[in-house]
């Protein structure tokens, strides 16, 4: 071969092998930034509007039906997780998720001008589909990014970021409400989205896309009318005005039990299921989230009993109780980073059931609760649960993702964030049953008033008890998923970012 024949060749071969070479991968960790800022705006944005519902009560003349402002988000976010999900394997994470902030941006936008209750309650329901699109997504996406070894650190970090936008909330609402108004929480989303859906576009990667099928329909309209009325039902189950008795209140549970008993059947028949049933075979997974159900059921209900306790019976002010309460949002954000760190170097098995006998030692102190105590004896308490809770999250769900195929991860990923939501709506259905069941048997057996200091805590004492066997239950359950065995990661598809296979 002459100079110019090899010159020529080897000019042809970088052109050739510039052609070929797959694009840089995309910075991970800001790719995480991104996500954990849109996860923090869609958190922050469930717990800010809580502190004005007295307000948007009076000027919208709501009365009792202001309680449909969060319901209807916590209804629309739960009960479509899970087809987001499928629908992100099919059209990719990263135009899924930039779409669900732009509806969730437009939501807020449309919230902020409503006129009535009726117009407040119907956007908030467009407010939460574009955040079940960012909660569904949100892990998937890091799951397609990193390493099996660093999801559990990864993941670590957005769950304190989830306990930062928990724990702001409160505070950020109560200013802005001060001194702009009850429409300034949902205006406030509008630029700070603007500028992460910008961010969003440039820095997520493009994800794996499973050949098109057609879409379950029938699928997914059992599971979101199911879901739906389910939710309901064991939201109004606890309501004085109804009650678990109410001909309403069985009706509801009753329909969701049987449509979602339906919607198992029929995934379990057709040749394009919207949730493949296959996934639940996969042991580590299913004890996964499982696990995480019980432990966001004791969640739920320690966040429904807390505050009255802390307001009725200790005569706490709102503004010292909640104070007091930031506590354990506080530990979660401390100690998440630190579950997610450990996740790679200890067994799951070992971190994720320790953590939750930590957390059921901190519901079981809680069950000692009396009117004597004082704002120390609920912080400790509170951290100890927390501090549980931090070290079995992030490694939990780190486990429960690599344990799922690459082409069901998206699906995987909203069963988790749907769990989590279904534990805390149940929690509190729950904890309100058990509360006022004991509550009103002991007023009947020692003739005292339900409302008496003694009958609340007994009632409060049981839910306690019941909480701390349920977390008991969850780390049984988290230890029997056995030794997890990760295999190789499939090599990056070139133009589809970073895809990933955790065994």
């Amino acid at each position: 071969m002459n100079g110019y024949d090899w010159a020529y060749s080897s000019k042809y071969a970088v052109v050739s092998n510039a052609t070929i070479a797959p694009p840089a991968k995309p910075n991970k960790w800001l790719v995480l930034a991104t996500l954990a800022f849109g996860t923090f705006m869609a958190t922050l944005d469930s717990s800010i509007v809580n502190i004005a519902l007295p307000t948007i009560r009076r000027e919208l003349n709501a009365g009792d039906s202001v309680e449909w402002v969060v319901l209807s988000y916590l209804l629309t976010t739960t009960s479509t997780l899970l087809i987001m999900g499928k629908l992100s394997d099919w059209l990719g994470r990263r135009s899924m998720y930039i779409t669900g902030f732009a509806i969730f941006v437009l939501g807020s936008l449309l919230c902020g001008l409503s006129w009535n209750i009726v117009s407040l309650v119907g956007f908030r329901v467009v407010q939460g589909l574009g955040a079940a699109m960012i909660f569904a997504i949100a892990p998937a996406i890091i799951s397609d990014t990193f390493s099996p070894q660093e999801r559990g650190q990864a993941l670590g970090l957005m769950g304190a970021i989830v306990a930062a936008g928990s724990s702001t909330g409160p505070v950020v609402g109560g200013l802005l409400l001060g001194k702009f108004g009850w429409s300034s929480i949902f205006f406030v989303n509008v630029p700070i989205g603007l500028i992460a859906i910008w961010r969003a576009s440039v820095v997520l990667p493009r994800s794996p896309k499973l050949p098109r099928q057609p879409f379950d329909l029938l699928g997914a309209g059992l599971f979101l009318v199911g879901v739906t009325t389910l939710l309901t039902g064991l939201d109004f189950g606890p309501e004085p005005d109804y009650g678990w008795q109410h001909p309403l209140v069985l009706g509801l549970l009753g329909t969701g039990f049987v449509l979602l008993g339906l919607f198992f059947y029929w995934e379990s028949r057709t040749p394009s299921p919207m949730l493949q049933l296959g996934l639940f075979k996969i042991r580590p997974y299913t004890t996964a989230i499982v696990a995480a159900w019980l432990g966001f059921v004791a969640s739920g209900g320690n966040l429904f009993i807390i505050p009255f306790f802390l307001q009725q019976l200790l005569g706490f002010s709102p503004q010292t109780a909640g104070l007091v309460l930031l506590s354990g949002p506080l530990t979660l954000s401390i100690v998440a980073p630190i579950g997610g760190y450990l996740s790679s170097r200890v067994s799951t098995r070992w971190l994720a059931s320790t953590g939750l006998l930590l957390a059921a030692a901190g519901y079981f102190s809680f069950s000692f609760l009396d009117t004597d105590w004082n704002w120390h004896n609920v912080v400790w308490r509170s951290s100890l649960v927390s501090l549980g809770f931090a070290l079995f999250q992030s490694p939990n769900s780190s486990s429960a993702l690599n344990a799922s195929p690459v082409s069901l991860r998206g699906v995987a990923s909203s069963v988790i964030a749907f769990m989590r939501n279904m534990g805390l709506v149940v929690g509190i259905a729950l904890s309100a049953a058990v509360w006022y069941s004991v509550r009103n048997y002991y007023a009947q057996t020692n003739n005292v008033a339900p409302s008496s200091p003694m009958a609340q805590l007994m009632g409060m004492r049981f839910v306690y008890w019941v909480m701390t066997g349920l977390v008991l239950t969850a780390a049984a359950i988290s230890f029997s998923r056995g030794k997890a065995v990760c295999k190789p990661e499939p090599a990056d598809v070139p133009g589809e970012g970073v895809s990933t296979l955790a065994g």
